[in-house]
């Protein structure tokens, strides 16, 4: 189980752009991660999970990759990475690099090249195809981010793939030296002493050969797209998540095995993950973990809950599952799930914490989620995002949750910055800034430190089996066991008080960090967001 920390382990996601600017640029760099580390470490997580820094246009603020083995000017240097990593090693920290596989930007040397004509060497490096008779593009994909998938170019009188933004085109991986390319850009990362990969969008890499056109949206659709975009009417059969990106897997999985304790968690969005992150971590084979965005929308409650993990239990098998409730793409789940009841954001904010924590699967904390920031509220004239440009202002993009960290309440930017920062700082955060509740033993940072300590000696909570029991509405309770422990978990998903009756022999556990229920057997009462923990007696 050494090098299997990953399994149920905790992984901080630092989003660098935001995290600390140590140069006075307005924005944050890989110094001010490396300055940090030593909070990172203090809350008891295992990994650091850093979103791109690689060079690149910023387009798309990283995932446009225009160099693979170096770093974008603005977050540093080679030689600051290098200090950023033994820092971490000495912390007992893992690093795990956020890889971009799908894509590159339109400014990678490789397209550069490949765009030049029909018959250089990396000619089929990208996905291009003739238009159609009528000149129109070769089918009806979409792009995540509005409007057709494919970008005509005039120099080769083709258009190209962008399941993204058009300054973002696909990698052809059915060429075997695209593949080789990318493995060997992550060996780069892996000798400089990388422990591990966030792999984007790592189902969007193949593409159906025979460009066939998606049929009409007639059931689920991919997770986190907005109504009020078109790509949510099309059935994702042909553009992503085809049957030959397992073989890819297959190859990124041996790589990493060169490396002993590396790991990596694939970012995947589709419709049926539960389907997909079995496929995608069979044991000892593909990809460790899968990052399923089914927690990052706006459903929450316990069915809801409850129905996908099920499903999901029933087909994982010796799969593994990474869970958040927040990431640098979604509105923060503080106000996310919670936005009618303001008044009870504290015990909300511990509640997730709990209920993250006592998922079956790895957990995923994003920076300032232990802080309990809420959503920023961005005017439209200061938006970075080209996502929420496109679309406002029925989406406002990803901008509200990748406002500064706010470090110190009484100083400028809130310590972020001595200059003007990237985007602005709410005041509302400055008043959950990590300086105020350092200095309040009762604040969310504390018991995050607290909890996850606890939930680290727990092995039903990190590795153990998952069945939920039935509860009144509102409730949601499942038991996490091993063969040494059986726990109860318990936790009230709404705004007013619950009781439920157990029927197990049931003893609380007095010493959890979140426990806000009352126990009079059989009767447990749970106020608003309330949590309780038990053994179960044999």
């Amino acid at each position: 189980m050494m090098n299997e920390w990953w399994r149920g382990g905790v992984i901080y996601q630092v989003y660098p752009r935001s995290f600390l600017d140590t140069n006075g640029d307005g924005i944050g760099d890989l110094n001010g991660v490396t300055q940090k580390l030593d909070y990172i470490a203090s809350l008891g997580v295992d990994a650091v999970w850093i979103s791109p820094f690689f060079a690149s246009p910023m387009k798309d603020f990283g995932y446009d990759v225009s160099d693979y083995r170096d770093i974008a000017p603005m977050f540093g240097t080679l030689a600051d990475f290098d200090a950023l990593i033994a820092k971490a090693r000495a912390l007992g920290l893992k690093v795990m690099v956020d890889l971009v596989l799908s894509h590159t930007s339109d400014q990678h040397p490789w397209f550069i090249e490949s765009r030049s004509s029909r018959d250089n060497p990396k000619a089929d490096w990208y996905v291009w195809a003739e238009p159609k008779n009528d000149g129109t593009p070769p089918n009806n994909w979409l792009s995540v981010f509005g409007g057709s998938a494919w970008e005509w170019d005039t120099k080769r009188r083709q258009y190209y793939l962008h399941n993204f933004l058009s300054y973002q085109p696909d990698l052809n991986y059915h060429n075997p030296e695209v593949r080789a390319a990318i493995l060997d850009a992550a060996k780069f990362w892996l000798d400089r002493g990388v422990q591990g990969f966030r792999l984007d969008a790592v189902n969007f890499c193949f593409h159906d050969k025979n460009l066939r056109d998606n049929p009409p949206h007639d059931g689920p659709c991919q997770e986190n797209v907005p109504e009020s975009n078109p790509y949510a009417m099309q059935k994702h059969l042909y553009d992503i998540t085809q049957p030959e990106n397992l073989s890819l897997l297959e190859d990124f999985r041996r790589l990493l095995d060169q490396y002993p304790g590396a790991a990596a968690v694939g970012e995947v969005g589709a419709a049926d993950t539960h389907l997909l992150i079995p496929q995608y971590t069979v044991a000892n084979r593909r990809l460790h973990m899968v990052y399923t965005f089914r927690f990052l929308n706006d459903n929450f409650s316990p069915a809801y809950f409850r129905e996908y993990i099920e499903q999901l239990e029933e087909h994982l098998a010796d799969g593994w599952a990474c869970f958040a409730f927040s990431n640098h793409d979604v509105k923060r789940a503080v106000q996310r799930w919670n936005v009618r009841h303001p008044d009870h954001q504290e015990a909300f904010a511990a509640m997730l914490l709990a209920l993250l924590g006592s998922l079956r699967g790895s957990l995923c904390i994003y920076q300032g989620e232990e802080l309990g920031l809420e959503e920023a509220d961005i005017p439209f004239e200061k938006l970075q995002d080209p996502y929420g440009i496109r679309f406002w202002p029925e989406f406002k993009g990803r901008d509200g949750c990748r406002t500064p960290m706010p470090w110190q309440h009484g100083a400028a930017q809130a310590g972020f910055t001595s200059g003007e920062p990237w985007l602005p700082l709410p005041e509302s955060h400055k008043e959950r800034a990590v300086d105020v509740q350092e200095a309040d033993k009762a604040s969310l940072l504390h018991l995050y430190r607290r909890f996850l300590a606890w939930r680290r000696s727990h092995a039903a909570l990190v590795l153990g089996s998952i069945q939920f029991v039935d509860v009144p509405e509102g409730i949601l309770a499942f038991k996490r066991q091993t063969e040494d422990e059986h726990l109860l978990c318990v936790f009230n998903l709404s705004p007013e008080s619950r009781t439920c009756t157990l029927q197990d022999n049931v003893a609380p556990l007095t010493d959890a960090p979140v426990l806000r229920a009352e126990w009079s057997a059989p009767t447990l009462t749970l106020p608003p967001y309330g949590v309780f923990f038990g053994h179960l007696g044999r």
